[in-house]
């Protein structure tokens, strides 16, 4: 009988296997057993065809409702047409050759799955020549069994469909022999949790939904248990590692900084303050993330860490995505720490910092600003510079992105959260400008910041990319998306014949400043900025906004952070679908800074049954930054969360959701950390080490070593 590491070649044949490894990556009967089912259909109920979508390739459950044969008109033979239902919508299927078979086949009434690329012709939904599997009872005694029966549906490709896959599903269960069970038997009785065989069995044929229930239990607990065990073991390593510690001394920069702030800190930065002191003073590395909307005093809480630091001897540098928020990190900072003077204790700094030139004495705190700005290598580069003993580690951010979300779940990253806005802050309304489909919306956008301008106020007008043609986007620029340039003054705001091709590029700074100019916000002071600016055109432009000689600034997400006007009570955001979450949050972040209320408008062309539409009411519809983070995490999942990758096709986790399975997560993480302090060796338990070691390659486990 074969085991899970039998080869997909001995057991299946070169053919099929070739197909798999192609399509999939799958080599061995325990990467084959771990493509799951991505649902399971019965014949009762028919795959929704109202939310297909043109260019996806689907694998779809319905019902023959007509056929028609015709002549072609092109070239000589029949067409067959056939149209499904799932009782509400209608999807097309058309067949070239062998016609009669097809005919004879596909009769109406009769239920099968079809698999193939949507496309639209002439506004109808259609597959052309899909494969298809019939669907039907053989005789009326297998009639009600067959009813109740759960169909696997497998994640497909053009090359292999669902079908295929299951059937060599099938053969490798029908040669798999009783596979060691890396779980220990008394964690399993805990937890009430079949073995391991016994589950592979029921995920992919299972009798009933009991069954597939008690199977995905299971194989969630082997992807929750064996991430954890992992991740046990890198902390008790972490703990392990050498640190400065860098205690808090009575006085000293700290002291004087406190004495001399306008404001007293809230109970949430002195708790929030008081942790990442004890984590200094600890002689292992703080790798901490500080979660606070924008304006919640992260900046106070880090600046109180780093005179830590400079207190204890130490140095500590803030590394920022932009030069904007750079410059505005410096100006914040300095205006707290008022006639402090000496030698460089705090280096602020954009990319800049991590060129091989920069170099520290004694660098004791890493404060990194945005951190979903910046790459795992860039921030271990930064950590590198550190001499001998690792530095301590904070990150700062408004809103996480997916995988820094699922770190936190799976317990590997110290949390803090500064939950209070601060006082004055201003309530900030969102809403949604379909452009497209209401374009009176868009032109009474463009009225509303015309009026706030006759107020005295002022307002950002945001764009995906810059124009020109540019390149590669600026450092630290990552709105500015390298596309061609319309050129065309309507296109640019939002209007005109061409707005409703969906191959029109992203709209740009450079044709939508002079477009506004001279049309709806004629009359105005219009300022433009982006990225490619040269530094001193970037001053003059941020001067001009921030002491209000100028009403309008058109930006690209450089002005995403650390931009700070309080007179700024507008955005607008164009093309706001080609954002994500976590942009437009940070963005909106920039209105309603003072006593004036604030207003952000997301202007989209996106249709409105969309994903990207639907993201952007999401957006509308909180202010609450990690529950964007949620809600962007559920969308995209978590990616690889051992390894670099924000997305893809090959994961760790396969059944595993940090949203569904949160309890779950945190129940085996605490299960895996007794067992490791137990037997770090894994010596008992070789069943489990031999899991880890190939969850974890030599890749992944770098990509740990610097997360």
């Amino acid at each position: 009988m074969a085991g899970l590491e039998e080869s997909l070649r001995a057991t299946l044949g070169g053919k099929a296997a070739a197909k798999l490894d192609a399509a999939f990556g799958l080599a061995t009967t325990g990467d084959l057993l771990r493509h799951y089912p991505r649902r399971y259909a019965t014949r009762g109920e028919l795959t929704d065809l109202a939310s297909l979508r043109d260019g996806d390739h689907v694998t779809v459950f319905a019902q023959v409702e007509k056929v028609r044969t015709r002549p072609m008109r092109a070239r000589r033979g029949h067409l067959l047409e056939v149209t499904v239902t799932d009782g509400r919508a209608r999807l097309a299927l058309t067949f070239f050759n062998r016609v009669g078979f097809w005919e004879r086949q596909l009769t109406p009434g009769r239920h099968a799955m079809f698999a193939g690329r949507v496309s639209v012709f002439k506004g109808q939904r259609q597959l052309a020549h899909p494969e298809f599997k019939l669907l039907g009872a053989d005789d009326a005694a297998k009639a009600a069994e067959y009813a109740a029966e759960l169909i696997p549906v497998y994640p497909a490709t053009k090359d292999i469909s669902t079908w295929d896959i299951e059937k060599c599903v099938r053969i490798v269960l029908d040669t798999l022999g009783e596979v060691e069970d890396p779980l220990p038997g008394a964690l399993r009785e805990r937890h009430g949790l079949i073995g391991l065989t016994e589950a592979l069995r029921g995920i992919h044929r299972p009798a009933d939904e009991a069954e597939k229930r008690r199977a995905e239990k299971r194989l969630k607990w082997d992807e929750a248990f064996v991430l954890q065990s992992v991740l046990a073991r890198r902390r008790r390593a972490a703990a392990a590692l050498p640190a400065t510690a860098r205690p808090a001394g009575a006085g000293g920069l700290v002291g004087a900084f406190d004495a001399r702030l306008p404001f007293t800190l809230t109970a949430g930065q002195q708790e929030v303050g008081a942790d990442i002191s004890a984590d200094l003073a600890r002689d292992h590395p703080m790798h901490r993330l500080l979660q606070g909307e924008v304006g919640s005093g992260k900046t106070v809480i880090a600046v109180r860490a780093m005179l830590q630091v400079i207190d204890a001897g130490g140095q500590a540098a803030l590394l920022a995505p932009t030069e904007v928020l750079a410059q505005q990190h410096y100006r914040s900072v300095s205006d707290l720490l008022g006639a402090a003077s000496g030698a460089a204790g705090i280096v602020i700094g954009t990319h800049a910092l991590l060129a091989e030139q920069v170099q520290f004495a004694d660098l004791g705190l890493v404060v990194i600003d945005e951190q979903h700005r910046f790459g795992v290598e860039q921030r271990d580069t930064l950590r590198g510079k550190a001499q001998g003993a690792r530095p301590h580690v904070l990150v700062m951010t408004a809103t996480p992105i997916p995988r820094t979300v699922a770190m936190t779940v799976y317990g590997d990253l110290d949390v803090s959260t500064l939950a209070e806005l601060p006082s004055g802050r201003s309530p900030i309304a969102t809403h949604v400008v379909p452009a497209a489909e209401k374009p009176r919306y868009l032109e009474r956008a463009w009225e509303r910041v015309v009026e706030e301008a006759e107020k005295g106020r002022q307002a950002y007008v945001v764009c995906p990319r810059i124009g020109e043609d540019e390149g590669a986007p600026s450092s630290g620029e990552t709105g500015d998306v390298p596309t061609s340039d319309s050129g065309d003054a309507d296109a640019a705001l939002g209007g005109g014949d061409d707005d409703d091709s969906p191959g029109r590029p992203p709209l740009a700074v450079l044709d939508v400043a002079p477009a506004l100019a001279q049309g709806p916000l004629a009359g105005l002071r219009l300022r433009v900025m982006h990225g490619r600016l040269p530094t001193d055109d970037k001053d003059a432009a941020m001067r001009a906004f921030a002491d209000g000689s100028a009403d309008v600034l058109v930006s690209t997400t450089v002005v995403e952070v650390g931009v700070d006007v309080p007179n700024a009570t507008v955005m607008v955001i164009m093309d706001a679908d080609r954002f994500g979450v976590s942009q437009l949050h940070q963005l909106r972040g920039r209105v309603g800074r003072g006593t004036e209320p604030g207003l952000c408008l997301l202007v989209t062309e996106a249709p409105e049954e969309s994903k990207a539409r639907q993201r952007l009411a999401d957006v509308a519809g909180t202010l609450d930054g990690f529950r964007l983070a949620e809600i962007d995490l559920e969308q995209r999942r978590e990616g690889d969360v051992l390894g670099a990758a924000q997305a893809g096709r090959k994961k760790s986790l396969k059944l595993l959701s940090v949203l569904r399975d949160r309890d779950l997560i945190v129940t085996a993480r605490q299960e895996a950390t007794d067992l490791v302090d137990a037997d770090p060796e894994l010596a008992g338990y070789p069943a489990l080490a031999a899991e880890m070691s190939a969850l974890l390659d030599e890749e992944q486990a770098g990509f740990l070593e610097k997360t």
